[in-house]
């Protein structure tokens, strides 16, 4: 039998998820039948949709050789060295505080791990730099680690949020489900937008091409993008591109990069979404500034005030965090004749 101290990061879950990340190996049938037969929670049969309180004791009636084989944690782990990932951090801090750790993503990282990049990645700089601050100690985690509440692709930087504690962490993404967060970027886009755009439509992902494309349909996911010009750029042979902020109001996968391409104007670099007309310009940046991926940066958040409540991040109303441009994404729009004051 293993006994489980439910803590402050445990409290919250339904009794069925927090089994799950604890037994990783076990089958959501296997799971209810533990919760059937083999579970108790301060000594009381519970539902699979029970919420674990903070100090309650969750009682597993499993041999060791079974938790073993269902991905359970050892228990003597917490008695030893915490292990690190050895990646070295490359991203910059934006806010901190005791919930929540807004950083700046760079060129080149990934938010997550992939099948070809498993350690060094934003995810594990940042648990990493956590645990080195003392702010997260796996030893005493039962199921949870901190994590990115949004995601950006691997050559877009900047603005990440990420949760320090389970409760932070659900309300993070509870607020972006809930619009309660405003997400704003800066691009260059492929010709003159002289006015405000406010696209819509509906996305579906080929996931064999990791590539998207844009319906005129409800037959996808429903998007929102606004683009914003702010500065038209006229450079080379009679070339031109405009700067944009650009909000992003749902947050779908390449959203910005083939919404922008479907309206006419892909981001300047980007071959993944180029149109014909594009060609003239990515030639142009490939050869001067060696530009062969989209120009994207997640400039800032906005935190809203919808008059409800905010649990335990209601401080952050009506907050704004940024990100600067990189000196890269600065290069090329004063290179391309653009204004250095954004």
């Amino acid at each position: 039998m293993r006994e489980i101290i439910i803590t402050s990061n445990d409290a919250g879950r339904r009794l069925d998820r927090f089994l799950r990340k604890y037994l990783p190996g076990a089958s959501l049938g296997e799971v209810y039948k533990i919760i059937r037969k083999d579970a108790k929670v301060d000594s009381k049969r519970r539902s699979e949709s029970y919420i674990l309180n903070e100090g309650e004791t969750l009682s597993l009636y499993l041999s060791d050789d079974t938790l073993a084989s269902f991905g359970a944690p050892d228990p003597s782990a917490a008695k030893r060295p915490v292990r690190q990932s050895a990646a070295k951090r490359s991203f910059g801090i934006v806010y901190e505080d005791e919930n929540i750790l807004i950083a700046d993503k760079p060129y080149g990282l990934l938010t997550h791990g992939d099948s070809h990049e498993k350690k060094n990645h934003l995810a594990n700089q940042v648990k990493d730099y956590l645990i080195a601050s003392g702010a997260y100690d796996p030893r005493n985690e039962r199921v949870f680690t901190p994590a990115p509440a949004n995601r950006l692709d691997r050559n877009t930087t900047g603005v990440v949020l990420f949760g320090k504690t389970s409760s932070a962490m659900r309300e993070l993404n509870r607020m972006i489900r809930e619009d309660d967060i405003r997400k704003f970027y800066y691009t260059i886009a492929c010709g003159i937008i002289r006015d405000d755009m406010h696209l819509g439509g509906s996305l579906v992902k080929d996931e064999a091409a990791n590539k998207v494309s844009i319906l005129n349909d409800d037959s996808g996911k429903d998007i929102e993008t606004i683009v914003r010009p702010l500065e038209v750029l006229t450079f080379g042979s009679r070339l031109k591109a405009t700067l944009c902020e650009v909000e992003l109001v749902t947050g779908r996968s390449h959203q910005i990069r083939a919404h922008l391409a479907n309206a006419g104007h892909p981001l300047i670099g980007d071959s993944k979404y180029a149109t014909r007309d594009a060609a003239g310009v990515n030639a142009y940046v490939s050869k001067r500034f060696g530009l062969s991926t989209q120009l994207l940066h997640a400039d800032r958040i906005e935190f809203l005030d919808p008059a409800a409540d905010f649990e335990s991040l209601g401080y952050l109303a009506e907050r704004c965090f940024d990100a600067p441009l990189p000196k890269r994404f600065r290069e090329i729009l004063t290179g391309l004749g653009g204004k250095n004051n954004y």
